[in-house]
């Protein structure tokens, strides 16, 4: 895998994602999570593991879509877990994803749930 900016903090994964995302590199997305770490996406559906979300990343880029910075609500951290999260700029729902730190210090996402609903949509 290729040398890639970590993420010192764990609000920085949001930035990183976004600009790899924009970039078109599945590689890079991927490589902001743990190995067997686990994304609730495709909606309803879980994606488990680091080369399946590089996989799901590869089909979702290949659309060339574009993703905005999104201002992250605070961070909660407990040792070396934290919970991120943003609220989506359209209003509906929100993003929130726990990370770990890394024995370098590092942090990347274990779990990402990328899209609430809120009940009754």
């Amino acid at each position: 895998m290729p040398e890639y900016e970590k993420a010192m903090r764990p609000e920085d994964i949001t930035r990183l994602f976004v600009e790899r995302s924009n970039a078109g590199d599945a590689t890079g997305v991927a490589a902001l999570y743990e190995e067997d770490a686990v994304l609730a996406y495709p909606p309803g559906e879980r994606t488990m593991g680091r080369d399946a979300i590089r996989a799901l990343w590869e089909k979702v880029l290949a659309n060339g879509p574009r993703f905005e910075p999104e201002q992250p609500l605070p961070t909660l951290i407990s040792g070396d877990i934290a919970l991120t999260s943003t609220p989506p700029r359209d209003g509906a729902g929100a993003r929130a994803q726990v990370v770990r730190r890394q024995p370098d210090g590092s942090w990347l996402r274990l779990l990402d749930q990328p899209e609430f609903v809120p009940p009754g949509r």
